[in-house]
């Protein structure tokens, strides 16, 4: 998978949602060209309410530019392409220092601005503007950018201006406007003016659009403000004065006898704005603040509109504004003074609000403060259980209120959608919140809100609806799902009645079984939230001992206030309703973390183990043996921007040490890798040369590169293995079918003892960058995009497999990421055909990833039905599924690279080596000889043998392994074991004890077995009736060169 630093999580999979983005185009814009002379200072916040909607600015559009380009530091001047494909702004931020979604977003600060900056996705974001010029010649355009992050980020934000006549073609960039760099890192107060004439054919034209651009920068980029943007020109009929423009509410909303303003602007292009007044004089209860006067010619003009003691009604106010050349301007604020509506009338009974869009007077006792607002409700609500007491106010900035205040306020009643315009969960649940708050005053204080309580999991999925907004208690059980999103935004995913799975892991997809889990799973999930739009906050939400929290650790339950929201990082991801607490959240440790894998018996461990990214040329450039200008191949194109791994020598450090300790820690004897970076044997042996540095020189191997080459792709499958218990038979095999990129790698190995099994390792097409139509679009069936693909690849594997099994060995284990749940299509297609999954054969719960707070297996272990019977284990280690994110080896977003980010909790352990869990699997590969019914002489290999000499005195040299000697019945008695290695061999008398009718388990203690020190070494005995009878012992067998002290019954006999 895609580390989150640069591409978040589910931004893999944003492309699968472009198609409905363009939808929106239409519904969500005001294309109409604007005439001149033309001004825009963003101002009125109002204008930009919803995620991806323009409709309120008219002749104005964003857009994220996906595609544009496909590399970093792109110079802007040479992106002429369209690029109009996904509308884009995410509305109503407040930290551009933490805010991290590219593209285009509206900032409503102090100094309100909107605002551009690249990104993964957002190849080269813009904001568009449609302009009318006709009757206009010299085109002159303005715009002031404005740096808006102070954080550490210090990319190279180039910023360009271009042009196009009509809506179609390619744009003309403008040279003179270019920027080479509008930010500085730590600081957000450079400016940088741009003023420049354009040229001749932009002049008299119906449409010309003009576009502001820049380009996703290498490195974190940083917020660019356009602001106080100004187009004029010069009229054909020659110079004429030009007009004041008014920037004014349409209206100012306060409750009866009480107070509000609202603030004013004007400028003028070629004149000073010098003076504000009321039309008609001064109104009782209306009148106009202080007056800020312009500075300059093009500077605006500024004086509240304040209000005081009105009476119930409605009051148009008629303000005019004049310069210094004695031109005027007059604008119309309407304003409504009403009474107090409640908040359950403002929420309602359904989704939205009734009265969205209205201007209100309501009134409440604070119950939570966030970063940027807080929750009111109502003292004492309407006792209707459908509609809601509370609601979220938005403020923008911290509020000034505190908990147990009841305020009164008026605002706009708006229904915010928290996704994106194509995301239907988030339109189908808009949160109500109010907005552009006046009059606000603080009535009582000290008070108190009782929490309501809900009965959780819903009983219908959107039962939480009627009360969003409230402060609530929730007194059932909760388990952590999910904590992918915890440094990130202080989120955490909760699930009642245990974690959430995956229902295509336990059911194949579309059944009913899948679709009633999936259903379970939404009424039983719920975010928790630290309440506060911040991002990377410090510290850490909810990180408990050891510097983690867990999924499958819990709560005994919660209170807090709920609403709804985005629970991942793509504004087209799943939501949920969310709760935010009002006093400390302590988790217990219900699922901690174990050293090392689980025993699993055999003499064979073989891992299977994705390791994110492992990449020895690093995102910078430089490689791990000191190179610098350097790139990742990928379809045969070597750049940067192609490798995916460590930024750079310092992560890649701390990349290498945690998979270190965790391959280290499986100790498997073979263990095949996933996501190696595809440059020959360069990062793989890198990878060795760390493990034997920390595990004794020659430990481990790599398999030479597969005669069928390693694909296209930038990453590819590679083995390693221990050479003093394994040995590679022939050469390593790839499937040379083009359906793989990324081609299953096969080899056959040999143990001591001289069995083999062949072990294939896979890397199936993975679920995110969704084609934009066919059969391997998202199917709505819970199998993601590109199943089809991920069926074929599984046939072509069977296929490949059967050559194998024909050619050297019939014995084959098939593991990897097959990027497909436990009965998704692909892996089914294998099971139906003669292989068995061995994770759910041991571990009926297993899982190896968490997306979307649903656990689920993606990394598998699948037998044939020939090695089935010697697989003795097999369960996944639960060192990265489990854990946050945040704890990884990344550096960006934690201190000290990000000043204001929490901690860095990185150390050098296996725990978040990776996001996948490794799977293990334990092997009985034990070579079986037999004797005779006579005296045999019979000589074990110097691998792991069972020996069952059978009827007659033999005479066992069992040869180094651990080694098994089996005994069925007393007729076997009589052998001497040559070189019996106590703590190593073993004598089996299960099926001995079992013919004699004595029970194993007290076959020692009842006197049933002995062990005697005879001339050259200990004799085990028998005694078929124990200390009850009168029976003498008999001895079985002679253990040549041991001593009865070395002897232990339990170990050794297995008794």
């Amino acid at each position: 998978m895609h580390r989150f630093k640069r591409v978040p999580l589910s931004v893999a999979l944003g492309s699968l949602f472009l198609s409905g983005a363009l939808v929106a185009n239409a519904a969500w814009a005001d294309a109409t060209p604007q005439g001149l002379p033309y001004v825009q200072d963003w101002s009125n916040t109002s204008l930009i309410t919803a995620n991806d909607d323009w409709s309120g600015v008219p002749g104005v559009m964003g857009y994220r530019g996906d595609a544009l380009t496909g590399a970093t530091n792109t110079n802007p001047q040479s992106i002429l392409a369209d690029g109009t494909g996904v509308p884009d702004v995410n509305a109503n931020q407040t930290a551009p220092n933490s805010f991290g979604t590219g593209g285009v977003a509206e900032f409503e600060l102090a100094d309100p601005s909107i605002a551009l900056t690249g990104s993964g996705t957002a190849d080269a974001p813009f904001i568009l503007l449609n302009l009318n010029t006709s009757g206009w010649q010299a085109i002159q355009v303005g715009y002031l950018l404005r740096d808006l992050d102070g954080s550490a980020d210090n990319a190279v934000q180039q910023v360009a201006l271009q042009y196009r006549v009509g809506a179609s073609g390619d744009f003309t960039d403008v040279p003179a406007a270019y920027v080479a760099d509008a930010t500085t890192a730590n600081q957000a107060t450079q400016t940088t003016p741009v003023s420049v004439t354009l040229p001749a054919a932009a002049a008299n034209q119906p449409l010309l659009q003009l576009r502001v651009i820049t380009s996703n920068a290498g490195g974190s980029d940083e917020w660019v403000g356009i602001d106080n943007l100004s187009v004029t020109g010069t009229p054909d009929g020659g110079v004429v004065n030009l007009p004041i423009v008014a920037t004014c509410p349409a209206g100012l909303s306060v409750v009866a006898a009480g107070a509000g303003s609202v603030m004013l602007a004007a400028q003028d292009a070629d004149s000073v704005v010098n003076s504000a007044t009321i039309s008609g004089g001064a109104l009782a209860g209306i009148s106009l603040g202080s007056f800020s006067a312009a500075t300059a010619d093009g500077e605006s003009a500024s004086v509240s509109l304040d209000v005081s003691g009105l009476a119930a009604g409605s009051y148009p106010v008629q303000i005019s504004f004049g310069n210094n050349e004695a031109q005027t301007t007059t604008c119309t604020v309407t304003v409504t003074a009403s009474g107090v509506t409640r908040i359950p009338a403002i929420q309602g009974s359904g989704s939205a609000s009734p009265l969205a869009g209205q201007t209100v007077t309501t009134e409440g006792v604070v119950t939570r403060l966030n970063n940027n607002g807080f929750y009111l409700q109502d003292e004492t609500g309407d006792g209707d259980a459908a509609t809601s007491d509370g609601v979220f106010v938005f403020t923008s900035s911290a509020p000034t209120v505190s908990v147990g205040d009841r305020v009164r306020l008026t605002a706009k009643v708006v229904e915010y959608n928290t996704g994106a315009a194509s995301n239907a969960m988030t339109l189908a649940n808009p949160l109500t919140q109010l907005t552009t708050v006046t009059g606000l005053s603080v009535l009582a204080s000290g008070l108190s809100i009782a929490p309501t309580p809900v009965a959780f999991p819903e009983a219908v999925e959107g039962d939480l609806e009627r009360v969003e907004g409230m402060l609530v208690e929730i007194a059932t059980p909760l388990t952590v799902s999910q904590n992918y999103f915890q440094g990130r935004y202080g989120q955490v995913t909760l699930a009642a009645e245990g974690r959430l799975v995956k229902p295509t892991n336990l059911y194949p997809a579309g059944s009913v079984d899948a679709q009633n889990l999936a259903d379970d799973n939404a009424r039983r999930r719920i975010i928790l939230d630290d309440g506060t739009s911040l991002q990377n906050a410090n510290p850490t939400a909810y990180i408990g001992d050891d510097n983690t929290l867990r999924a499958g650790d819990t709560l005994p339950g919660l209170v807090g206030v709920i609403d709804y929201g985005l629970a991942t990082s793509s504004n087209t991801g799943i939501a949920d309703y969310r709760i935010h607490p009002v006093a400390p959240v302590n988790f217990s440790r219900a699922n901690p973390r174990s050293a090392a894998p689980d025993p699993l018996g055999g003499n064979v461990r073989v891992a299977s183990f994705n390791v994110l990214n492992y990449f020895t040329t690093f995102i910078d450039g430089t490689t791990a043996d000191g190179q610098s200008g350097q790139g990742c191949t990928l379809g045969g194109a070597v750049s940067a921007g192609n490798c995916r791994g460590a930024n750079n020598a310092t992560e890649f450090a701390r990349q290498r040490d945690k998979i270190v300790a965790a391959i280290a820690a499986i100790d498997a004897d073979v263990v095949g890798l996933m996501e190696i970076e595809n440059n020959g044997n360069i990062a793989v042996n890198n990878l060795v040369a760390a493990l034997n540095a920390v595990m004794g020189a020659g430990t481990y191997a790599s398999t030479d590169l597969p005669v069928g080459g390693t694909g296209t792709d930038a990453i590819r499958q590679a083995l390693i293995y221990k050479p003093a218990k394994l040995a590679p038979v022939g050469s390593a095999q790839s499937d040379t079918d083009a359906i793989h990129s990324r081609p299953p790698l096969a080899q056959v190995f040999q143990a001591a003892n001289g069995e083999r099994f062949s072990l294939v390792v896979n890397h199936f097409k993975s679920k995110g960058s969704c084609p934009a139509s066919g059969i391997n679009t998202d199917q709505g069936d819970g199998q993601g995009c590109w199943n089809a693909l991920r069926v074929e690849q599984a046939q072509a594997l069977r296929s490949f497999i059967g050559g194998i099994q024909s050619g050297i060995d019939g014995d084959v284990l098939v593991i990897g990421d097959l990027n497909a749940y436990g009965r998704e299509a692909p892996v089914l297609d294998l099971i139906d055909n003669g292989f068995e999954d061995q994770v759910s054969r041991f571990d009926a719960a297993g899982y190896s990833y968490v997306f979307d707070g649903e656990a689920g297996t993606l990394d598998h272990a699948l037998a044939s039905a020939s090695l089935n019977s010697q697989i003795v284990g097999a369960r996944h280690w639960h060192i990265n599924a489990d854990e946050p994110a945040i704890i990884d080896y990344n550096t960006e977003y934690k201190q000290p690279a990000c000043a204001t980010c929490g901690p860095d909790y990185y150390s050098a352990t296996a725990y978040r080596s990776s996001d996948h869990d490794p799977v293990v699997v334990g092997l009985s590969l034990l070579k079986s000889l037999t004797g005779t019914n006579g005296r045999d002489v019979i000589i074990g290999t110097p691998g792991d043998d069972v020996i069952r000499g059978g009827i007659g005195a033999d005479t066992l040299t069992s040869g180094a392994g651990n080694d098994v000697i089996v005994y069925a019945s007393m007729r076997d008695a009589g052998d001497s074991v040559t070189d019996f290695a106590p703590g190593v061999d073993r004598l089996d008398l299960s099926a001995l004890l079992a013919s004699l009718g004595i029970n194993q388990a007290t076959a020692l203690a009842n006197g049933h077995v002995r062990v005697v020190a005879v001339s050259g070494g200990v004799s085990v005995q028998i005694d078929a009736d124990g200390m009850a009878g009168s029976a003498a012992f008999r001895p079985l067998a002679t253990l040549k060169g041991v001593s009865a002290a070395e002897m232990d019954p339990v170990r050794d006999l297995g008794l």
